[in-house]
């Protein structure tokens, strides 16, 4: 498939704030992306800015999904935790529950879950985190998609499951030959150049797999695009990106309806 010819999801990680602290332009990059992984209050959020960033969403035509972590407020929710596999599925219904609950409130509806942080970079390799979180999507809302991090255990465990599974890239991370995402401890690994990271994207979206730090091609299925939204200069990524893959002939459009 030509990039002319697809449709793509755009998507950033929003409603990562906690009570006065504000984390990000949540309300220009809801003018932009496509759907919104909202923070449950593990990692960051709070009722108010759950329900708020909801209510916006809907607004604004933009689809929402539960941005699940590890209970981790103080590091943001990217230190890892020691919980077991138990623990990790009944943490991510709990914070599931949490935002449908909030977004019915809100008059929006929940279309889908993403781990974030350590518990995302841990689901990516171990078998039994990711299908924990599958489990807990699955005993929740089998209906749910599952945003998962192309080619990593994430989409193993959704296939399983049985849940709709949306491989998603990353415009502003850097990939190992492993085709596992760089450590951010590591140079390189975040990516700020907006040029560089749009030049990527187009070109992932065209070689049809993720591109790696050495040029090397992995092939892959391709549903969305996440920009972080906790990035200076994630709006005008956003915003670029956006106006690349259109200007390609790109559909902008969430997985999922809203």
């Amino acid at each position: 498939m030509t990039s002319a010819s697809r449709v793509i999801d755009l998507n950033a990680d929003l409603g990562e704030g906690f009570g006065h602290w504000r984390m990000g332009d949540d309300d220009a990059m809801l003018d932009i992306v496509t759907s919104a992984n909202v923070a449950c209050g593990f990692h960051a959020g709070d009722p108010d800015i759950m329900a708020t960033t909801f209510a916006r969403a809907k607004e604004k035509g933009v689809a929402v999904g539960a941005h699940v972590a590890f209970p981790d407020l103080a590091g943001f929710g990217r230190r890892s935790l020691p919980m077991s596999a138990r623990e990790i599925e009944r943490a991510v219904a709990y914070q599931l529950g949490a935002a449908q609950a909030l977004a019915v409130l809100s008059g929006h509806r929940i279309t889908h879950v993403k781990a974030h942080g350590a518990l995302a970079n841990i689901a990516e390799r171990d078998a039994d985190v990711a299908n924990a979180i599958a489990r807990a999507v699955r005993g929740v809302d089998p209906s749910l998609a599952l945003l998962a991090i192309a080619l990593s255990e994430q989409t193993h465990a959704g296939a399983r499951a049985g849940l709709p599974v949306v491989n998603e890239i990353f415009a502003d991370r850097a990939y190992t030959d492993d085709g596992r995402l760089q450590p951010r401890s590591e140079e390189g690994a975040v990516i700020e150049d907006i040029d560089r990271a749009c030049a990527r994207v187009r070109d992932m979206l065209a070689s049809g797999g993720l591109r790696t730090i050495s040029g090397k091609l992995l092939p892959t299925q391709i549903d969305s695009v996440c920009v972080h939204g906790d990035s200076p200069l994630a709006v005008e990524m956003a915003r670029r990106l956006r106006a690349a893959l259109e200007g390609d002939g790109c559909k902008l459009r969430a997985f999922a309806g809203v």
